[in-house]
């Protein structure tokens, strides 16, 4: 997708257009060689508007500049909902570490593409990225909260991670094995519910839902009217979170067609 530094600069370009004329917030971008990781919210009902544009006219100009055609995208972009403000702090430093994961630098710091350096410099200046929502989650004031994004950071490439390409879970993987480590941010994390504020859905936090999975997996009693109601609350937690109905079911033990059912009663 990029073979010299102008196709960067003219990606970055896009991204500051399409953040303007399509009302996003932008949060997080990493630019790899072959692909890109985006993180931001919209404020309209237009995210297949605002990809077409961003990717086709990145094609089209990169197709004329270097006298070839057909298609330069392998496929349709592939999305994930983050209605978790830990899942929203996984995420990004997931799509933070993708350089120092592919070898392409020793820390992230180091590479040219990418919006970490605003989450980690003191004197970072103003740009069409917003790093603030997610600094937010983690301290009030914004020196501690970029100090402690970094010491997250270092931690996390120190971890193996999945491929999120590969494994649909890796970021949710990645999330829960920094819990465990450092339980003191991602409790307060998990209480700040900045994305229910903004989203209008309010979530439980993630080690909550998968205890009350367990409990209900583990219910010596599946029919009863209470673990049915446990399982439709457990079931809109999970669809709001960009489960798919397959998924769901899966982690319950259940069959999709019980999910459909459960959603339908009326409990």
């Amino acid at each position: 997708m990029f073979l010299e530094d102008s196709d960067y600069l003219f990606m970055l370009g896009l991204l500051k257009e399409i953040v303007q004329n399509y009302s996003l917030n932008m949060y997080v971008f990493c630019l790899m060689q072959n692909h890109v990781h985006l993180l931001f919210s919209t404020t309209e009902d237009n995210l297949y508007a605002t990809m077409q544009n961003l990717f086709s006219r990145y094609a089209m100009r990169f197709n004329k500049k270097y006298e070839r055609k057909g298609h330069l995208f392998g496929g349709p972009y592939r999305q994930a909902v983050c209605l978790d403000d830990s899942y929203l702090l996984a995420a990004s430093l997931y799509i933070h570490m993708n350089p120092v994961k592919a070898g392409l630098v020793s820390e992230p710091i180091s590479y040219r593409w990418s919006s970490y350096r605003l989450y980690c410099d003191e004197d970072a200046p103003k740009s069409f990225i917003d790093p603030d929502f997610i600094l937010g989650l983690l301290s009030e004031r914004e020196i501690e909260g970029k100090e402690r994004y970094k010491l997250l950071m270092n931690k996390g490439i120190e971890l193996e991670t999945d491929h999120v390409l590969e494994k649909e879970d890796a970021v949710e993987r990645f999330r829960s094995k920094l819990a465990s480590i450092f339980p003191f941010i991602f409790k307060r994390v998990d209480k700040t519910k900045q994305v229910a504020k903004a989203s209008g859905i309010d979530l439980i936090g993630q080690d909550e839902l998968e205890g009350q999975i367990e409990a209900v997996n583990m219910s010596r009693f599946p029919d009863k009217p209470e673990t049915r109601k446990a399982k439709k609350y457990l079931i809109e937690q999970l669809i709001a979170r960009g489960y798919k109905r397959s998924e769901i079911a899966e982690r319950l033990g259940v069959s999709t067609k019980t999910v459909y059912n459960i959603l339908k009663s009326p409990l």
